[in-house]
């Protein structure tokens, strides 16, 4: 559930991030024109809330790490300490 939550934000994200480009083009940089500022508002906005997800995720153990470089998922490659 908490991958999926993640993936939606990141689609939010993504769709703000396309609607501030359009709105950049078509106001062409009118000062009376504040679509611009919200779409970057709420563009920050959900990219904090996708950032406080992944944290939350990670501390709570439901997202992991599979990488080779992992010390935890692989202790064979650890060098002892007494070397």
């Amino acid at each position: 559930m908490l991958k999926v939550i993640i993936f939606v934000l990141l689609i939010a994200v993504i769709a703000s991030l396309t609607t501030g480009f359009y709105f950049l083009v078509k106001d062409q940089g009118e000062s009376s024109k504040k679509r611009l500022y919200y779409a970057l508002g709420i563009r920050v906005s959900l990219a904090m809330a996708l950032m406080a997800t992944v944290a939350y995720g990670i501390a709570s153990g439901q997202i992991g790490s599979k990488a080779p470089w992992d010390q935890e998922l692989h202790p064979e490659r650890l060098i002892p300490a007494n070397q």
